[in-house]
């Protein structure tokens, strides 16, 4: 097996192996790969994931090669066709440096069953580390994909078709899109690159870069047949919803992040961000990225605007399956429920409060949550870099039992740092029998495949 050969090589006192090296014998083995999509055990490669500094428990499968960087970014989003086979990611030449406006890279997708092979779709000049440029298949569809591009100066979208390759431009970016692919939901990414650099495009100016909530600018709805749009909550109209937790941020600089229309495709979520400018005023949101955070729904319109966390403190989130209630890493600064503190809560999308804890004593940290396969009873996870390997941990919480189960740990080269890091977001298939994830654990972002088909089925 040429695992064990690579291993063998690696233990030789003479000699050395890169790990672009590494990476490249690997692709040996995929491309010896035909019509199937094939899984290792990970005790095959016990040494080499050693010198990784990981860990793997499952069956998995490396995608993506070298000598360039390959990453999905976004945990919330359709990376695979409706049949799995199809994967979508981004190319670069780069990772040790932030995108400037003449950086551009390529999108494409993985051919799982013809020995991974990369096809190219297009291009794009309008991306980030995060969330890269909003790549997706577009939902509603088999085989559209979109993502965000710059095009004479401005944002737009791209949809193509992958058997045909047309492609139609919408002229203005998406953020999130609706269940039935019909619509989108929008921000103003020159406002969010000044604010929080690694979500938001450079290249452009924030035309209210000194108003601290401007009425002309938000969140905009996008017909995706048209390309219409409309302006639907502008910062000002959240600054009118008092906030009783920080009566001061009027003085801070505010802006939208994070949108997510929920699987009926009635409502959709946007957090509600603020800075202030003075550190000492930052200070108590140091642990969460040292900015305010409110969770606001809103109607498929932009009205019957509703904070269903007002606490100030939400990061990552979706949607639950029945779209009844969202699942959010926050703090309950007082006991609510017989709960108090950082922790994940299932927050009822109601005017009404009703919140209560999810995965206590099991889901300690913040990670980037989803459910897999949309399946109510397992939430997939990880983690941010734990300990002296700097581990991201990946795993699956049963809300039945709750029980916790590790896919992976994966090590993050400190060379990555916050916004440049390659956080895995992990995302699952529409089967839910596997499990997608962005790592440098090899030295280089790539794009890795898990089986956890058998963590399923033998928690029955």
């Amino acid at each position: 097996m040429i695992f064990k050969f690579i291993s063998h090589l690696m233990n030789m006192k003479k000699l050395s192996f890169t790990l672009i090296g590494v990476s490249a014998l690997i692709a040996v083995a995929c491309s010896s790969i035909s019509t199937k999509l094939d899984f290792r055990n990970p005790s095959e490669d016990s040494a080499l994931l050693e010198s990784q500094k990981s860990e793997i428990y499952v069956p998995y499968k490396q995608i993506t090669f070298g000598p360039n960087a390959h990453w999905f970014a976004y945990y919330d989003k359709n990376e695979t066709d409706p049949t799995g086979r199809y994967v979508l990611a981004m190319r670069t030449s780069f990772e040790d440096r932030m995108p400037e406006s003449t950086d551009t890279i390529e999108i494409g997708m993985v051919d799982t069953l013809d020995n991974c092979k990369w096809i190219k779709l297009g291009t794009s000049s309008a991306w980030g580390w995060q969330q890269g440029c909003q790549l997706q298949f577009l939902p509603g569809t088999k085989s559209e994909v979109i993502w965000n591009d710059r095009e004479n100066g401005k944002y737009v979208s791209r949809i193509m078709d992958i058997y045909t390759k047309k492609v139609r431009t919408i002229p203005m970016p998406v953020y999130a899109v609706s269940p039935d692919g019909k619509w989108a939901v929008t921000v103003d990414y020159a406002r969010v690159n000044d604010m929080r650099p690694g979500y938001g495009y450079s290249g452009n100016a924030d035309k209210y870069a000194d108003q601290n909530f401007p009425s002309e600018a938000g969140i905009w709805k996008v017909d995706l047949t048209t390309g219409k749009t409309k302006l639907i909550i502008s910062h000002a109209d959240v600054m009118k919803i008092p906030n009783n937790l920080d009566p001061e941020f009027a003085d801070a600089k505010h802006w939208f992040n994070h949108l997510l229309v929920s699987p009926d495709g009635q409502r959709f979520i946007f957090l509600h961000r603020w800075k202030y400018p003075d550190k000492e005023r930052r200070e108590k949101y140091r642990s969460v990225g040292s900015f305010g955070t409110r969770m606001f729904t809103a109607s498929a319109d932009g009205k019957d605007l509703r904070v269903i966390d007002p606490y100030n403190y939400t990061s990552h989130f979706i949607w639950s399956p029945d779209s009844k209630s969202v699942v959010a890493w926050t703090k309950i600064p007082h006991i609510k429920n017989g709960t108090k503190g950082f922790g994940f809560f299932d927050i009822a999308d109601s005017n009404k409060e009703n919140i209560k804890q999810v995965g206590k004593g099991v889901m300690l940290t913040n990670g980037h949550n989803t459910f897999l396969g949309n399946n109510p009873e397992w939430i997939l996870n990880d983690t941010y870099p734990i300990g002296e390997k700097r581990q991201q941990t990946i795993y699956l919480y049963n809300t039945k039992t709750n029980k916790r189960y590790d896919i992976a740990k994966l090590h993050m080269s400190s060379k990555l740092f916050s916004p440049l890091r390659c956080d895995t977001h992990p995302r699952s298939t529409p089967d839910g029998k596997k499990v997608i994830v962005d790592s440098n654990h090899s030295g280089k972002r790539q794009i890795y495949i898990f089986d956890v088909s058998s963590i399923i089925s033998n928690s029955l």
